[in-house]
Parts: structure tokens; C-alpha cells; sequence
């Protein structure tokens, strides 16, 4: 198996799992709580949005750079 074929596979594993982590955040939105400042009272910072903050970055940063890296062309097929 080629460099290639495995920095490609990585890819789209970067790929999907971003698209799963980024769909595991929570909504940021208020809605209508947000005019009367009521959904301010709960809110707290969580280890698991911590988390899943630095799982959404590093996997940006590896779908980034990998898609640099096989768009430039510097690995041969």
C-alpha cells in the first residue's frame, strides 16, 4: 500500500469524523430564551464540550493539512 493511498484514507477518516464531532456540539442558539437573559442562568463549561472543542480542532487541523499536502502533490500516486 502506497504513502498516498494511506494519507488518503486519513483523509476522509479526518473527513467524516469531523462532520460527527461538529454534529455532536450542542446548539449555540438561544431561541427566544435569549431575549429575557434566562438562558443565561445554566450556563456552564463542561468537560465535554471542552472535549469536543479539541476534537474539532485537531481534526480541522489534520483535514487541513492533508488536504494540502494531496493537493500539492507532494506524495506520488
Amino acid at each position: 500500500m502506497s504513502l498516498y493511498l494511506v494519507l488518503k484514507t486519513l483523509w476522509i477518516i479526518a473527513a467524516l469524523g469531523l462532520v460527527i464531532v461538529v454534529l455532536l456540539h450542542s446548539p449555540k442558539g438561544d431561541g427566544l430564551g435569549g431575549l429575557s437573559g434566562q438562558a443565561q442562568l445554566f450556563n456552564s463549561t463542561k468537560t465535554a464540550e471542552l472535549t469536543l472543542n479539541r476534537v474539532t480542532w485537531v481534526l480541522t487541523v489534520v483535514f487541513m493539512g492533508l488536504t494540502v499536502v494531496l493537493s500539492a502533490n507532494l506524495i506520488p500516486q
